[in-house]
């Protein structure tokens, strides 16, 4: 059967979860499915198997993910303030 090297990627990326999950039957099930596909330990194309080192660090922001609408929603759903608690200052005019 010719190399499906769609199928193979895609296999690929399963093992990765099953070796993260520590499934060992399923790794070996998707290594038998790599083999049938025409992928195996001793096939070298250059790649390397598993995700890549990032050579810098991902940035985290506090409002990643949040659109404008999100944020108003926000600010009009927080608790008022307990009793005896300063409330929010007014917008200086």
């Amino acid at each position: 059967m010719p190399r499906d090297e769609n199928m193979i990627a895609a296999l690929k990326r399963e093992r990765a979860i099953y070796v993260n999950a520590g499934d060992e039957d399923r790794v070996r099930q998707v290594d038998e499915s790599l083999k049938h596909y025409g992928y195996g330990p001793d096939s070298s194309s250059g790649e390397q198997d598993g995700p890549q080192d990032r050579t810098t660090p991902p940035q985290q922001t506090a409002d990643q993910g949040r659109t404008p609408a999100k944020k108003t929603a926000a600010k009009k759903t927080a608790a008022p303030p307990a009793p005896g608690e300063p409330g929010p200052t007014p917008p200086a005019a």
